[in-house]
């Protein structure tokens, strides 16, 4: 089978403590033209990461030994590897936990999983699209913020943030696009390709992060405004560009 240009050289974690699913998923990813490697403690993750390069993780919640919320939390700590969550949990609330702690896509049980390939493709197809449109020189967006998007980095006053790659689409977005005011659909059609499962409160969580991330920085100003029954607008004002 011809692998798939978009899959060369990828590598993706599964960690899942059903191993009849593992092992289905595995197989579906390895057709798709993916190098895989499946976990099923969620003890193991940290130290196979240490010594192992993945691209992107397929991590359920429900683990023996550290739950995937608890490894999302930890692995954010230090890497923007792309995630998908992957759970029974169907409640909007366990939702929106996994996207604040930095997930880039949740996908609720049972699940197609021509589907997760397909998510798979689309998150990993998002990050090489930025990589190569990029110029490699930094773009200074506004005196605040340094854009980057060969390296999908952002610095602002020179201090680098910690953003997943969700993150740093928005925030790309906005600041490349200042004083425009975007509905929460127009954001997730940044974010996301398909987002029929996805409520509008994705957004929200994602702009909370952000937020909370520039503020280290910026504690006295609030650039990403709510526009209420609208959505938000990233504004910057003359001293800014």
């Amino acid at each position: 089978m011809d692998t798939p240009m978009s899959a060369v050289a990828k590598t993706i974690l599964i960690v899942e403590d059903e191993p009849k699913l593992a092992q289905l998923l595995l197989e579906y990813l390895q057709e798709a033209g993916f190098q895989t490697h499946c976990l099923h403690d969620g003890d193991q993750v940290m130290p196979w990461l240490d010594s192992h390069h993945a691209d992107l993780l397929i991590l359920d919640l429900m683990l023996p030994g550290k739950d995937g919320f608890s490894l999302c939390r930890e692995i954010r700590d230090h890497s923007d590897v792309a995630i998908i969550m992957a759970t029974a949990r169907v409640v909007e609330a366990d939702r929106l936990q996994g996207l604040e702690i930095g997930a880039d896509d949740y996908v609720c049980k049972p699940y197609s999983l021509k589907e997760m390939v397909a998510r798979v493709k689309v998150i990993l197809r998002r990050i090489d699209s930025n990589s190569s449109r990029a110029t490699g020189q930094t773009v200074t967006a506004t005196k605040l913020f340094d854009l980057n998007p060969a390296k999908m980095s952002i610095a602002v006053l020179c201090q680098p943030l910690d953003l997943t790659p969700v993150e740093f689409r928005l925030l790309q977005h906005f600041i490349t696009r200042p004083n425009i005011v975007f509905s929460r659909d127009d954001l997730l059609n940044v974010i996301y390709d398909d987002y029929r499962l996805v409520s509008e409160r994705t957004v929200d969580s994602h702009i909370k992060n952000l937020r909370k991330k520039i503020q280290l920085h910026v504690p006295d100003r609030e650039l990403i405004r709510s526009i209420y029954g609208v959505g938000y607008i990233f504004e910057t004002d003359n001293s800014d560009h």
